[in-house]
């Protein structure tokens, strides 16, 4: 089977890719787990350092990666790449690792040892997204090495020159071939391995319906699994709020890498007070836009990754309109009614409208007015995913008041879109199980294994 990475930026295959047959793919597991027990061995300290060498060696790459991302899913050059991010995450987990990996001593007398280790699950499947493909990746890849095991990394075929990259960097500063490798596999070869048990952990950054087959590709296995299946992600402005930072902060989350962020803000519920201000504020923010080419560095929102992504923005726009929902954003003369998208201001929007209700993952954010923080936390919760949410308030008791209620996985005041790698990024119900990052990302990419030693 072909992989093929379709450009964005004028529908030109950009890279194809041959996929590992079954028989290749056994054989890339199973020379893993030999080169994981060898990789194990050797002391944490020399692990974090090569795997932050690793990390700087990619960050050398980064003015070939920049336009090599643009080419793949359309974000422009203008913006510089992921490597500040790449790093920051990387650095993180890299100066917590002692710590989160350390040894649990329960007694050491002269009758008993007594201790629980963390060890590693062995081989790590990381299946990684295209939106951050570098950044969504290291959240895993790092750690997962540091903590001795070995990691197979598949990335999404839209970004396939990503995994490459990675390998190359690792490899050039001495991670062993094997314990690193970039693989392209397709979804069948894929769940057959996940079935037969040929990895202790998975970590899957994807659509609910990819999360949904590697679970079902693991059931009965006992296989880990760390998935982020995408959200719906709330913004809710109270009266106290500033109204400029939020709409600064709130219409970037929205529209920032044509929307295709997986924590973006889809949805905002503003004080009935501030609405028409905040509204007005919003579309001369995605007015001031300049759609176009992702190479030209005058660009600030690139094409969607896919044309079939911008069609089911496209369609969720319509159907909204045609449900009385008013449109603020006249077509942008780049719009090509292809991936080339006009991003879009909804207001006259209900819940009862696919827009406010499904992930979008594209340049379009809905707002609605509301008079309560009870009305704004029931329209927050009114939703199958749980990923993140934005308050916005002068008042951080009565924001960690209103967060405990609300069912997400990470709460952010007066800030929205970012990822804190010293907090457990995680979230709940459709959005996924499991948590990346922080002490808890070492917790998940390990085991526990407790020594009961009876001294003689």
């Amino acid at each position: 089977m072909t992989i093929t990475c379709i450009s964005p930026i004028d529908g030109s295959i950009y890279a194809t890719r041959e996929t590992l047959s079954r028989s290749e793919a056994d054989a890339a597991v199973a020379r893993a787990k030999v080169a994981q027990v060898a990789w194990a061995a050797r002391p944490l300290a020399e692990r974090i350092k090569l795997v932050q060498a690793g990390v700087a060696a990619v960050g050398a790459m980064n003015d070939d990666i920049v336009p090599e991302i643009a080419h793949q899913m359309g974000r422009p050059v203008r913006y510089g790449g992921e490597f500040g991010g790449f790093n920051e995450r990387a650095s993180y987990m890299a100066e917590i690792a002692q710590d989160a990996l350390a040894d649990v001593e329960i007694e050491d007398s002269d009758a008993f040892r007594r201790v629980i280790k963390r060890v590693p699950h062995s081989v790590v499947l990381v299946v990684a997204p295209w939106n951050y493909p570098y950044m969504t990746a290291i959240n895993t890849v790092a750690p997962a090495l540091i903590a001795g095991n070995a990691v197979m990394l598949k990335h999404a075929s839209q970004t396939p020159l990503v995994g490459e990259r990675m390998a190359q960097a690792f490899h050039s500063v001495g991670i062993p071939e094997d314990a690193f490798q970039n693989v392209f596999l397709d979804h069948d070869s894929t769940s057959a391995l996940i079935a037969d048990r040929a990895f202790g952990f998975v970590n899957f950054t994807g659509s609910l319906g990819g999360g949904k087959a590697m679970e079902a590709a693991a059931a009965g296995t006992f296989t880990g699994m760390g998935l982020e299946l995408g959200g719906k992600d709330p913004g809710y402005v109270m009266e106290d709020a500033n109204v400029d930072a939020a709409v600064d902060t709130l219409i970037d989350g929205a529209m920032f890498n044509s929307g295709q962020c997986c924590c973006g803000i889809e949805r905002i519920y503003v004080h009935e007070s501030l609405f028409d201000a905040f509204v007005q504020k919003a579309v001369a923010i995605v007015n001031g836009y300049k759609l176009g080419n992702p190479l030209d560095p005058e660009t600030t929102l690139g094409p969607m990754a896919h044309v079939r992504f911008a069609n089911e923005v496209r369609g969720q726009i319509t159907e909204a309109v045609a449900d009385g929902a008013t449109a603020h954003i006249d077509t942008f003369a780049e719009d090509d009614g292809g991936a080339y998208l006009t991003p879009q201001i909804l207001t006259n929007v209900t819940h009862d409208m696919r827009v406010m209700r499904e992930e979008s993952f594209g340049p379009v954010v809905g707002i609605m007015p509301v008079k309560t923080d009870a009305e704004a936390i029931a329209f927050m919760n009114d939703s199958d995913f749980g990923l993140t949410a934005s308050l916005w308030t002068q008042d951080t008791l009565r924001a960690e008041a209103i967060a405990d209620q609300i069912e997400t996985g990470t709460v952010f005041m007066n800030r929205a879109d970012y990822l804190d790698p010293a907090l457990c990024w995680t979230g709940c119900k459709d959005t996924g199980r499991g948590g990346g990052l922080s002490v808890i990302g070492y917790h998940n990419l390990t085991r526990p294994k407790s020594y009961h030693l009876k001294k003689a």
